[in-house]
């Protein structure tokens, strides 16, 4: 079979498997399925059903087209139908003001460094399709970028984007490795760093984690499109309700007449020299680390090393942000 038959092929197989289940009343099982499209009629065996509509399904949740799974029967609940929701696929009429399409290219542009940067533009296309007039000339002036360094983050996104459980290996604060299964909720930059939020399976609890803990492979777990992201979430809430909790105590140097407000709250102060102090304060993630950098040269973060890496990244940020401000 020729590429342009089978990328044909391909593309009324997705079709038509779009059309029987955006019609369906209830949710269709894979046996049904099977039997009421040609193309997977055809298939030689069971596992080449399955691979063709693994990966079919997968390339329409690619697409925005979200397909939801039941369970059918209670007592076996790996019998499950599938459904793609009309109201979660059609929208309405969208338009733009020239300002806001100017900030969709900026925004595309940000990420054209990033591991997403083929979504960003994919987007810009189907707006560009759909009647919107894009002149990203408008944002010629600007060049923002997005950093994705974290090995973690494809996987991560591509697991949101599915509606994927996953299971990861994780660091914590003390160092101990622990693994983690994960309903990943919302992807969110947060005083420059990455953090998957969502709800962790064992603890029962939605839970923060920041990619650079990851370690090793972010592995699958159980079906895509088996969750919902909890109607009107807010990461931010979720990230700084977690960095509110105390997680220990933290050591940070100040110079005499400095850090007052570290000071107020010290659980002891060691006199070092004629010049410098150090204090022991409860460590709250987010706030002591502000503390700790807005005083610049006239405090030193000692520890926990996440205190300590987390103001040397603020830091060294701030200074590559001022290198790149013309003069």
């Amino acid at each position: 079979m020729s590429p342009a038959s089978a990328s044909a092929e391909k593309t009324e197989r997705l079709l038509n498997l779009i059309l029987a289940l955006k019609s369906a009343r209830r949710p269709v099982s894979k046996h049904r399925i099977r039997e009421s499209l040609p193309a997977y009629a055809a298939a030689t065996s069971d596992e080449a059903f399955d691979r063709m509509f693994e990966r079919d399904k997968d390339e329409l949740r690619e697409m925005g087209i979200p397909i939801t799974t039941t369970v059918l029967d209670v007592l076996f609940d790996d019998e499950v139908g599938y459904r793609i929701d009309s109201n979660e696929t059609t929208l309405p009429a969208i338009s733009f003001e020239p300002d806001e399409v100017a900030a969709l290219a900026l925004a595309a542009r940000a990420w054209s460094t990033a591991s997403i940067s083929g979504a960003a533009s994919a987007g810009l296309r189907k707006l560009r399709l759909s009647g919107v007039e894009i002149d990203e000339s408008v944002a010629a002036g600007a060049e923002p970028r997005i950093r994705t360094k974290e090995p973690a983050f494809d996987a991560v996104h591509a697991a949101l984007s599915a509606l994927q459980p996953i299971t990861f290996d994780y660091r914590k604060n003390d160092g101990e490795l622990t693994t983690r299964r994960v309903q990943p909720w919302a992807l969110k930059n947060w005083h420059g760093r990455w953090y998957l939020t969502g709800y962790d399976l064992d603890r029962e609890d939605d839970r923060a984690f920041r990619l650079s803990r990851f370690e090793g492979a972010v592995r699958k777990l159980g079906r895509a499109g088996s969750y919902a992201v909890p109607e009107g979430y807010e990461p931010d809430v979720a990230l700084e309700q977690q960095a509110a909790a105390s997680v220990g105590t933290a050591r940070v140097r100040l110079r005499h007449g400095r850090g007052h407000t570290l000071r107020r709250h010290a659980l002891s102060v060691t006199e070092l020299d004629e010049r410098w102090s150090e204090v022991e304060v409860p460590y709250w993630r987010g706030s002591t680390e502000r503390d700790v950098v807005a005083l610049g040269q006239h405090a030193v973060a000692v520890s926990p090393p996440e205190l300590v890496d987390a103001v040397r990244s603020t830091l060294l940020a701030a200074a590559e942000a001022n290198e790149r401000t013309p003069a």
